[in-house]
């Protein structure tokens, strides 16, 4: 239930952005200074905990909301903040519900929120704040000046552990041809792969909540962890095989994603969510990839295909070996695929060696 509050937030917090309609509204009140209560979502529970005001079912306006949040009560919008629905209504909610709130707004808005599911927005005459209820979260809305500055501090972060993630995978790349892989290793690059990816969502929180103003931060999040996701993915299917529990590549990404921020610093907590054994030396024990990683770098080769070529040789190792007339006998691959591929690896093998050790 929290992760699907956090997904409804997140959607509610893109409707709420700098630079929409409804975002416009709430800063003309916030100007007037007279509050607001606005649920984002009409159905028969809403009706059923509204009493008196007015119907209206009119087209959405910033001016709009600013009028009528002069009057006492709360406003009703549809789900998307596209029309009005009613408007001067009292919602009366189940007294009996929890809230940790203390003023009145903002303790009928906690209750209608966990009542009706439909997200609802605060807005506090006294304190000049923006809250939005979403199930049992409460979130305030803040300054794009002061998300800004964190979006571009949380970036300098992606940047540097980007950096070092690229470094781990090289040589893990280099370590794969050389037939030289350890638990740690393929430990040591899931863990850059999650911090990356953590701090990546961290940042896309950020970009939602900027809207218009986030444009730039979007663009070099996506430069920065472009194919993060793919590699992530690659390097569980190579060394899944070899655990010592049976295990679901969605599995290890749940219990990577489960990992406190503390664990996540183990190698030996990592490696566990892949179902590896990490007592004694455990960690420096071989393994063998079997080439999703290196095969999902070659230009232009379909998946279905690198699956038949991982399922014809078992092992990286026993690809790298393959000639052009092995390659051939996988079904699907013809002598120009079957270069492309021998080329692709050997350009690949050729490049991770240099930079490992030049």
């Amino acid at each position: 239930m929290a992760r699907r509050d956090e997904d409804v937030l997140r959607s509610v917090l893109a409707v709420l952005a700098p630079g929409t309609e409804l975002r416009d509204g709430l800063e003309r009140i916030l100007r007037g200074r007279t509050g607001a209560l606005i649920v984002l979502g009409s159905d028969r529970q809403v009706e059923q905990i509204s009493s008196g005001g007015f119907e209206l079912d009119v087209e959405f306006s910033a001016t709009g909301l600013r009028e009528l949040a002069k009057m006492d009560g709360a406003v009703v919008l549809d789900r998307d903040a596209t029309r009005i629905v009613r408007a001067a209504t009292q919602l009366v909610p189940d007294p009996s519900i929890e809230t940790r709130e203390s003023g009145t707004r903002h303790r009928t808005a906690e209750r209608v929120a966990k009542q009706t599911a439909h997200p609802v927005v605060s807005v506090s005459q006294s304190m000049a704040i923006v809250a939005v209820y979403v199930g049992g979260l409460r979130y305030v809305l803040e300054d794009s000046g002061q998300i800004l500055a964190r979006a571009n501090q949380a970036l300098q972060t992606l940047e540097r552990y980007r950096s070092r993630l690229d470094e781990v995978a090289g040589s893990l790349s280099a370590l794969e041809i050389e037939d030289l892989v350890t638990v740690r290793d393929v430990a040591a690059v899931l863990q850059r792969l999650e911090m990356v990816g953590r701090i990546s969502d961290e940042i896309e929180q950020y970009a939602v909540e900027l809207g218009a103003d986030g444009r730039l931060i979007t663009l070099q999040l996506s430069e920065l962890t472009g194919g993060v996701d793919h590699d992530r993915e690659w390097v569980i299917r190579d060394y899944l095989h070899q655990t010592a529990t049976a295990h679901t590549t969605q599995e290890v990404l749940d219990c990577l994603a489960g990992l406190t921020a503390t664990h996540l610093l183990d190698l030996g907590q990592v490696a566990r969510c892949m179902g590896f054994v990490t007592s004694g030396d455990a960690l420096d024990s071989s393994l063998f990839p079997r080439g999703h990683r290196l095969l999902g770098r070659v230009p232009r080769l379909p998946g279905a295909i690198t699956e038949r070529l991982i399922d014809h040789f078992g092992t990286l190792q026993a690809l790298l070996s393959a000639g052009v007339e092995d390659l051939m006998l996988v079904e699907g691959v013809g002598e120009t695929r079957a270069r492309a591929v021998r080329e692709g690896l050997s350009r690949l093998a050729e490049t991770s060696i240099l930079e490992r050790y030049v």
